[in-house]
């Protein structure tokens, strides 16, 4: 029986009883999301495999995926599964206050996946609603806040923003020094 391992948010690696040999045939992999069959991808793997990795997927997704034997010796039915892709990795896991001055202060969070678009640092007194927003590039994982009033408590929020649209967001609170 076909059957998926190893899924991940983008890939996942299909597994399959030897049906064929080199010399018997190969087999045609079919592919699509359930949400648009009509864009079906195609691979051909010889018929020496009994696995293989698809990549490049989009996460969330449910995929219909068929493999067909071709074979010049016996006939063999198509074998199908469905299979469907994690969530994109929660991010950020970890945000940390460094370097901290009367004025300012450093951020830096982890992880950075490739998936984030741009990160969105939030930050404000508590208590209080006044909230300033800095925009950082999805490529860098750190930025200096400054222009803070001294001995002040701080809620920072980090937003990580996907390409997928989606939002993961995590806090921390930072507290400025005594001013001199």
């Amino acid at each position: 029986r076909l059957h998926a391992i190893d899924v991940t948010s983008s890939s996942f690696r299909l597994m399959w009883p030897k049906l064929l040999s080199q010399e018997t045939g190969y087999y045609t992999l079919e592919y699509a999301s359930t949400a648009d069959l009509a864009r079906k991808r195609t691979q051909q793997v010889s018929g020496a495999h009994t696995s293989l990795v698809l990549s490049d997927l989009a996460p969330e997704t449910t995929y219909e995926v068929a493999l067909i034997p071709e074979s010049n010796v016996h006939y063999f039915p198509p074998q199908t599964t469905r299979v469907t892709t994690l969530a994109e990795e929660i991010s950020p896991v970890q945000v940390l206050i460094s370097e901290s001055g009367p004025r300012s202060f450093h951020v830096s969070w982890a992880p950075l996946p490739d998936s984030v678009l741009s990160y969105e640092v939030l930050y404000g007194p508590l208590p209080g609603n006044s909230v300033k927003v800095l925009q950082v590039d999805g490529r860098h994982n750190s930025t200096m806040v400054e222009h803070l009033a001294p001995n002040t408590t701080y809620l920072v929020t980090v937003t990580a923003i996907y390409r997928s649209g989606k939002e993961k967001s995590l806090s921390a609170k930072a507290c400025t020094q005594e001013g001199e």
